[in-house]
């Protein structure tokens, strides 16, 4: 192997090297360009040399990828995706440095969203936690130290807020985007207490806890003072921004909230998920407040706050007609934005639906208008803007699935939630057993095969980390009270599961389901 010298010639933009090989000969092209650092360059921090060298100063997301369970399984295309999982997360490393904070966490994903998206990072967070705590650390201290400090209508910041995603191009150098970062978001502020809840019960780490007990207290006062826009007791999100998002929930495309009708409803928008994710901030927060962070008081304010929330919802967002569902969203004029989508899963995921109404919330998401054959619909296809390759109108997302299969596994509907997980894994074994950004909403019975969405990101990083989540619904593995509890329902399909170096409460774990039998022990180390 020799090393290629200097290009032979420059061709417009190209570099053009030409090369002669003979048989088994190879050149190797190493190319240096020195950029100054805050340009997505970080100069070396403090440690063992070695380790910056090799990139492991601080750096949670590889430490997961050496550190995690691993998996084995009666099924081969189960376990290459779990693998596959792997690979694409550690492949999607950043090294970024913004506000003179170090970043090394996943990007989205490739090739359009190579750079840290908060809520993304978050949801990635959550469900790789079962494979182990230290992608979710990371991501709560980085993020944490990136929190919203002051009111900036450009950029969308406001106090105790979590940023909604990075960029350093040139754009955004020059000031003319609002990306560096940008904090357009309604929704990563409380699922980054959703995420500090769950590393705790996984961890029993009271002193990162406590360490973030100020970080918390801001997210919280940003839900009441700044979410709340007109203190209708709902978290609603308009951008302030001339070059800011309109819609700030995961549905972030110009038409990815609607009417049933087609309509596009005015801002400020509050929409379902994000009611049922504060919902579930609170409730965690109040464990948080009873525990660690030693106050009892605001566990019980906060309690109250969220029972108060979740009867206001039921009574403002539920629609009879139909068969009985909930809206996505409440507009700016307080209208009820009917459609039918998948968001009713997540509002199963933060347990914010009362067990009377998860019969009817379940028959939705799997009727035939919403469920595809290869996971949930986006958007039911009765309403008049489905399209089963619009982006949030129609297609079928991992990550989405992935949620609402541990809603439906919270709630008790075990052959739902596994008719979920199958699917999605068939679908991955379609492509290389790496599931998509997302998937086509064409009819499995139709096509037969999967088609993914024309644009989809692939890698990308929740829908990386959709398996593990899948394999969490079908273990019912839990942390509680420093103890792991197994409640499988292992699909014949899948045969037996067994996982080793299973991190929880600074021990390992090994854990063996097949069917609805398992087991859970401490490794021997």
């Amino acid at each position: 192997m020799r090393c290629a010298t200097a290009a032979d010639r420059i061709d417009g933009d190209d570099l053009v090297w030409d090369l002669w090989l003979l048989p088994r000969e190879g050149r190797q092209l190493d190319l240096h360009v020195p950029l100054p650092p805050g340009m997505g360059v970080v100069e070396p921090v403090r440690g063992d040399i070695a380790d910056v060298i090799h990139g492991r100063a601080d750096d949670p997301l590889r430490r997961w990828t050496e550190d995690r369970a691993v998996l084995r399984s009666d099924n081969q295309t189960l376990e290459r995706t779990i693998r596959q999982s792997r690979d694409d997360l550690a492949a999607l490393r950043l090294d970024l440095e913004v506000k003179g904070q170090r970043i090394l966490l996943p990007g989205a994903g490739l090739p359009w969203f190579l750079t840290v998206f908060g809520r993304d990072t978050l949801i990635t967070a959550y469900q790789t936690l079962v494979a182990g705590p230290a992608l979710a650390k990371g991501a709560l201290l980085t993020l944490a130290r990136l929190q919203g400090e002051t009111c900036d209508d450009f950029t969308d910041e406001e106090p105790g807020k979590i940023l909604h995603e990075v960029r350093s191009g040139e754009l955004t150098r020059t000031g003319q985007k609002p990306y560096s970062p940008y904090y357009g978001t309604a929704d990563a502020t409380q699922l980054w207490l959703i995420l500090l809840s769950e590393y705790w019960r996984w961890t029993c780490d009271d002193e990162t806890v406590r360490h973030l007990h100020d970080n918390a207290l801001a997210a919280l006062r940003w839900i009441d003072e700044y979410g709340d826009r007109d203190g209708d007791g709902f978290v609603e999100y308009a951008t302030r921004s001339p070059e800011g998002l309109g819609n700030q929930c995961w549905r972030d495309s110009p038409d990815g909230v609607c009417f049933a009708d087609g309509r596009i409803p005015v801002l400020p928008l509050a929409t379902a998920d994000i009611q049922g994710y504060t919902y579930d901030a609170k409730v965690r927060l109040a464990e948080l407040f009873d525990g660690p962070l030693g106050n009892p008081a605001l566990a019980a304010r906060l309690r109250d706050e969220a029972g108060t929330l979740a009867e206001r919802f039921n009574r403002d967002f539920w629609i009879d007609e139909r068969g009985g569902y909930y809206a996505v969203a409440l507009d700016g004029d307080k209208n009820v934005v009917d459609s039918k989508t998948s968001s009713m899963g997540h509002l199963l995921w933060s347990g914010i639906v009362p067990r009377a109404r998860a019969d009817a919330v379940v028959r939705q998401l799997m009727s035939p208008d919403m469920f595809s054959g290869w996971g949930v619909r986006t958007l039911s296809r009765e309403e008049r803007l489905y399209r089963p390759i619009g982006y949030h109108l129609g297609t079928v997302w991992p990550h989405d699935n992935s949620l609402i299969a541990l809603g439906l596994v919270r709630y008790g509907y075990r052959a739902e939630a596994n008719r979920i997980s199958l699917a999605m894994i068939d679908a991955a074994e379609q492509f290389g057993h790496r599931l998509p950004e997302a998937l086509s909403g064409y009819d499995r019975q139709r096509l037969l095969f999967a088609v993914p969405y024309p644009t989809a990101c692939s890698p990308q990083a929740w829908a990386a980390g959709a398996p593990l989540a899948l394999i969490r619904a079908m273990l019912g593995i839990n942390p509680v009270d420093g103890r792991l509890t197994l409640d499988p329902d292992i699909p014949p399909e899948f045969g037996r599961i067994t996982a080793h170096r299973v991190r929880a409460f600074g021990q390992e774990w090994g854990v063996e389901a097949v069917g609805t039998s398992g087991n859970v022990r401490l490794d021997a180390r």
